[in-house]
Formats: structure tokens, sequence, C-alpha cells
């Protein structure tokens, strides 16, 4: 654990991820990477500097028509003095009934996060931490590249001018294989996700291949990370 918030604490000072006074929201889906972000910000937030507070919000998808049982997530959030607020919303259905989206998974994103940004407006809060780490930053950049023939990943920090809200993720520097291992240290209460797509996706597939050419070219994530930064594409 204290070695992984040391890289989230080198990601938020490397791109001033986090300022005096803030009010950071923690967008928790009940996976192991937001989960592990909400404890490390509220770890961070005991003794860094700048004072900053941090509330998590939850878009729940209601896949099935059902809302998911986030109980054990909101006596996680009591544990560490957190606010907690769960969204629910008509995701689910539709996109996987109304819509019948052959490609789900960029629509359900970006109307969550849209849900995610309209309820840090609504509840004063200024910014909005995601829990993409250091292998979703190097997937994306194969995926923009493989299937929509462009250089480009999501950015470190974004501001949402429209929103007045900024974007922060601080997990870039955490590896996958490091949040999972700690997730499980820590018996984080991982929320099992009931969407159909639920691990039939181009993010999947692109992290095979990225296993597969691991074998040949066993540093490929930290060139491309590096790469990223080197080359400052989206504020990398």
């Amino acid at each position: 654990m204290k070695k992984l918030i040391g890289h989230v604490r080198a990601a938020v000072e490397k791109y001033q991820m986090i300022e005096e006074g803030d009010r950071i929201a923690v967008g928790v889906s009940g996976g192991k990477d937001s989960l592990f972000l909400l404890c490390a910000l509220a770890e961070l937030s005991r003794y860094y500097p700048k004072r900053f507070t941090i509330t998590a919000i939850t878009a729940d998808p209601c896949f099935g028509g059902k809302a998911t049982d986030f109980s054990a997530v909101s006596s996680l959030c009591d544990s560490l003095s957190v606010p907690y607020i769960i969204r629910k919303t008509n995701l689910g259905s539709l996109i996987f009934e109304e819509r019948k989206e052959q490609n789900p998974c960029s629509l359900c994103s970006r109307m969550r996060r849209g849900i995610l940004h309209n309820l840090c407006v609504e509840k004063g809060l200024n910014k909005l931490a995601l829990g993409h780490h250091y292998d979703d930053a190097v997937q994306t950049f194969l995926m923009n590249l493989f299937y929509g023939g462009k250089l480009g990943c999501f950015s470190p920090k974004s501001y949402l001018s429209r929103k007045n809200i900024t974007l922060i993720r601080p997990l870039l520097f955490c590896e996958e294989r490091e949040i999972r291992n700690a997730s499980l240290r820590m018996e984080l209460p991982i929320v099992k996700s009931n969407c159909p797509a639920d691990g039939v996706t181009a993010r999947r597939d692109t992290a095979e291949l990225i296993q597969a050419l691991e074998l040949k070219f066993p540093d490929l994530k930290a060139k491309v990370l590096g790469a990223l930064q080197r080359a400052g594409l989206d504020s990398w």
C-alpha cells in the first residue's frame, strides 16, 4: 500500500492534480481500481500538504433493470469517513434493450461519465478522480492506433470548461497487477459487474495482445508510457 501511495503522490505532483481546498469526487464503479483509488486518496488526504476533501460517487447503470448492491462499498466509505452518493440510472436498459448497441462500452462510458460530471456540479465538487491506471494508458494508446488510426490517449488532467470541473487520474503510475494484489491484501469489497458485455471488449483483446508482445519485448509498457510523456501527447 505504501509503495502505491507513493506512485499516486508522484502522479498527483507531476501533473499538479490537487490544489488547496479541492473538493474531489472519486468515481466509484465498484471495481478494484476505483475502490483502491478511493482508499489511496482517503489516506493521502490525511497528510498531504494541500488540504482537500473527497466524496465517493457512483452512477449505477442498473443492468437488467435492477439496482446494484453497493452496501459493502457504502460500509467501506463509512470506515473511511467519506460521504457516498449513488445515482441510479437507466443506462442498462437504454443501451442494451432500447438501442441494442453492438459496441456498447464506449457509449456507456461516455454517458456514465456525463452523469458523474453533472453530479459533481450538483454537489459542488470541483474535481473528479477516475481510476485509470498505467495499463489503461498503454491500452488506450494502442487502441487509438489500431482501431482509430490515430495517436492519442486520455489526459492525466483535463479541464471541462462547460461543467467547470477538472478530471484527474491519480493511478497513472500504478500497474494493474500492483492494484490487484493490493486490493486482495486489503480485502476491498469488489462489486461484480452485471454488464452483459463484461469481459468481452476491445480493451480485453488489446490487453491480451500486449501480454503476448511482452514475451518478446518485456519493457513494452514502459516504452509506450515513456513515448507518451516524451511526445507530450494529450498533456502527458
